[in-house]
């Protein structure tokens, strides 16, 4: 029989720190990610420059492209500048979205950095805790900043005119595409690792993919180049669709991808999902070898 450590009995919370609790590894896991979850969302009211970061950008380009530009950016079918300010909003939403990129792969940067992640996993606790965690705590910010956003959008005369379940089925679809730019941003951070480089590789994927869209001007008045690769960016679909719901102008377009914008919302997040999620799970799991 092995003696206890020290020559003393055994801690009693040693044994129930490696078993699974009750209910098997799924509630373990469940539990340990909540856990990181409120560890997450502490170090965001304790730092919060990024989660302001993420909020004042996507406000700046609503006072900037509705009130300053708005009456030169109007177009035929929005209806002046007050009408070009509805057309704004939802692209807005899905810009904050995209943004959010950079909020996420900042703290997987800094925990990567500081050896934060091997500690954890050095821990008795499941290892997907770090990874669902950082996951759930990032969609529980987007309500908060999408209700922000949207309470902002009122002020300034947005409206919806479709049903409440069809704006519920458009902020359905943001915190889809919100929840795939979280697993980019974990891909991101844990390929940097290096919080001071993240801005240096996530502006010059975000901000091309966010401008070169549908958000702000349609296709039709873009060079043909341009035009086809904005219909078929993901961007532009989930702000198509988000418009479509939200009963807001839209760009119109006889193009394929433009036509089917509700599928594609939902068929570009999944596919992006499927493309990072794997990678990023490969990279956090060498991280501690």
């Amino acid at each position: 029989m092995t003696a206890a450590p020290h020559g003393g009995h055994r801690d009693a919370a040693t044994p129930a720190a490696s078993a699974p609790p009750a209910g098997g590894g799924l509630r373990r896991a469940l539990d340990h990610g909540w856990v990181m979850t409120v560890r997450n969302l502490q170090h965001d009211v304790r730092a919060p420059a990024e989660v302001l970061l993420s909020l004042c950008v996507p406000l700046m380009m609503v006072l900037v492209f509705g009130y300053v530009f708005g009456a030169g950016m109007a177009h035929p079918g929005t209806g002046g500048p007050e009408g070009f300010r509805t057309f704004l909003m939802p692209g807005i939403f899905v810009m904050a979205m995209l943004y959010s990129v950079s909020a996420t792969a900042t703290g997987v940067a800094q925990d990567a950095d500081k050896a934060v992640i091997g500690r954890f996993r050095s821990m008795p606790m499941a290892s997907s805790a770090l990874l669902t965690g950082r996951a759930a705590a990032d969609m529980l910010r987007a309500l908060l900043e999408t209700g922000v956003l949207v309470g902002c959008g009122l002020l300034i005369g947005w409206n919806w005119l479709g049903t409440a379940g069809e704006a519920l089925q458009a902020v359905g679809l943001l915190l889809l595409f919100r929840f795939a730019m979280t697993w980019v941003g974990i891909y991101l951070g844990l390929a940097v690792r290096d919080p001071s480089l993240v801005g240096l590789v996530v502006y010059p994927l975000a901000f091309p993919l966010g401008v070169l869209s549908t958000t702000f001007t349609p296709p039709q008045l873009m060079p043909a180049p341009l035009a086809v690769v904005a219909e078929w960016n993901p961007v532009s679909s989930v702000v198509n669709a988000a418009r479509e719901l939200f009963g807001n102008p839209g760009v119109g377009g006889g193009s394929w991808v433009a036509q089917h914008a509700l599928p594609m919302a939902v068929l570009w997040p999944l596919a992006i999902l499927a493309v990072c999620v794997p990678p990023a799970v490969a990279r956090f799991r060498r991280l501690s070898r």
